[in-house]
Order: structure tokens, then sequence, then C-alpha cells
């Protein structure tokens, strides 16, 4: 399992960290790991399928007509 820092979030969803925040507080983003006392992390493959269903949602939409 791969973790992911806010850095690299930021830079796979092109989202400023207080979006991601809104949408985590939402519950439309996957929620973060507390890693340490100042560390928190994502688990890739969430933030992965969250990207994905992106994508499929976008592809659903675009076959109708």
């Amino acid at each position: 399992m791969k973790m992911l820092s806010k850095r690299q979030v930021r830079e796979l969803v092109l989202y400023s960290p207080q979006h991601i925040a809104r949408l985590e507080a939402a519950g439309q983003f996957p929620k973060r790991v507390r890693l340490g006392h100042n560390r928190v992390g994502w688990v890739e493959q969430e933030v992965l399928d969250w990207l994905q269903a992106r994508i499929d949602a976008r592809d659903a939409s675009t076959d109708t007509p």
C-alpha cells in the first residue's frame, strides 16, 4: 500500500488543499489517514479510484444523447 502526501494529492487531483478538505468533510473525497502528530496521507488506491469514478461519470454522461 502506498500513501500520498498532501502535495502529491494536490498535484494528482489539481485541487487546492482547502477544496480537498471541503470535499473530505462532505464525504466526497477519500479520508486522510493520520500518520503522526503533524503528518497525514491518503491511500493512493482510494484516490485513484475516486479519480476513476470521475472519469467514468464523465464518459457515461457523454454516451447519452
